[in-house]
């Protein structure tokens, strides 16, 4: 891996949350959600540096309790429901460099909301961008639902239309061209290309594949009983 990289994780959470309130500091398996990405990152032991940022005292203090390195104070520009996450990594990025006094090879953000990542899928997502040079990597598993057979959406009139109709009519899912779901777990970047792109896709960006049972998001009060019950299960099996 090339352990003499300099690698920084970010794990964001800001203290609003509209699917499942509070849920970033919510329990899930005796522990703070936020607590599981600190703790994967941490026992990773790929990182030169843990960085929390937020808007709230209370999560960074509980992300500090929970082994985060450094603690950044999220402005309020970028704490709003309207705004994106890739300037608030960004921001993340420049504090740590400014605070440490050292530049980072590789940053990695771990979304709190993704708990059921392991340690080789930290692993595996960064050895893909350090290996291949490329600007970024993200993650995702292979889709439930395909754009070309069974995924639509509403035209202008209110009219069901596939989403992404080909040249030929697909006729089996098993015949679609391969599409995967974002799961917003992992996502790594070489540093120039976090700190000059404003979006996730370049021209060379990759994905790393995850299974299913590893890409639950928590965006509702269902998710997180299924994330819940599938901790579960690992514990148990």
């Amino acid at each position: 891996m090339g352990e003499a990289r300099l690698r920084l994780c970010t794990i964001c959470a800001r203290a609003g949350s509209r699917g499942v309130p509070g849920k970033n500091l919510r329990i899930l398996r005796g522990k703070p959600l936020i607590a599981h990405s600190i703790l994967q990152a941490r026992r990773s032991g790929f990182f030169h540096t843990i960085a929390a940022s937020s808007d709230s005292e209370r999560i960074l203090k509980v992300a500090r309790e929970w082994g985060a390195d450094l603690l950044i104070r999220r402005p309020h520009r970028l704490s709003t429901d309207h705004a994106s996450k890739y300037p608030v990594i960004q921001h993340a990025l420049w504090s740590a460099e400014r605070t440490l006094g050292m530049k980072f090879e590789t940053i990695v953000d771990l979304d709190v909301t993704a708990p059921l990542r392991g340690n080789r899928d930290i692993l595996n997502a960064v050895r893909l961008l350090e290996k291949k040079g490329v600007s970024n990597v993200i993650t995702g598993s292979r889709a439930r639902r395909s754009p070309y057979f069974n995924l639509v959406e509403l035209n202008g009139r209110g009219f069901v239309r596939l989403s992404k109709p080909g040249p030929k009519r697909v006729l089996r899912r098993q015949d679609a061209p391969l599409c995967f779901d974002m799961n917003a777990s992992i996502y790594v970047w070489r540093r120039d290309a976090l700190l000059k792109n404003k979006y996730l896709f370049n021209a060379d960006t990759l994905l790393y594949e995850m299974p299913q049972a590893r890409s639950h998001d928590i965006d509702s009060e269902l998710d997180f009983r299924i994330v819940d019950f599938l901790m579960r299960e690992r514990v148990a099996s």
